[in-house]
């Protein structure tokens, strides 16, 4: 490779919880640059889950919904001869983290709820319950990643 790989941004815990991983999440979620209004959906939605799932803390739900909606392989497109074939990878845990974020934000995104927050609650505690639309979507990769099994012998 030409460039050099760019350095990993350090980045800083969440003011309430003090986890990493909520400030990546609330990074992806926020608009706009308006990252205030991005921590104040994430927390209202904390609370909303912790109202309606008393025996473990909202955290620990959303981390437990996350690695349910986190996908493991992916299909990628490669040309051999003149077709294009989906060959299944193994995704490297950063992208695996990324996708299952934005994954469960694109999905409570499309909920019909009253607003983001309650969406976004919703769609975690169905992520927790390993149903809704972002497992729909790691269900989805995975089973076309065992339908193209036959053509991983093409790795890039």
């Amino acid at each position: 490779m030409r460039k050099t790989k760019p350095k990993k941004r350090i980045i800083l815990p969440d003011p309430k919880f003090s986890d990493v991983l909520v400030t990546k999440f609330v990074n992806n979620l926020m608009y706009d640059g308006k990252k205030g209004t991005a921590y104040e959906l994430f927390y209202e939605a904390m609370d909303i889950v912790a109202k309606k799932n008393q025996e473990d803390s909202p955290v620990n739900v959303w981390k437990k919904a996350l690695e349910n909606v986190t996908p493991s392989v992916e299909v990628r497109s490669r040309r051999v001869g003149g077709a294009t074939f989906q060959i299944p990878q193994e995704i490297r845990p950063s992208r695996r983290l990324s996708l299952g974020m934005k994954w469960m934000i694109g999905a409570s995104r499309k909920r019909n709820d009253k607003s983001m927050a309650q969406k976004l609650a919703n769609e975690i505690l169905a992520a927790y319950n390993s149903e809704g639309g972002a497992f729909k979507k790691k269900e989805d990769t995975h089973r076309m990643a065992e339908a193209n099994k036959a053509f991983s012998h093409f790795r890039f």
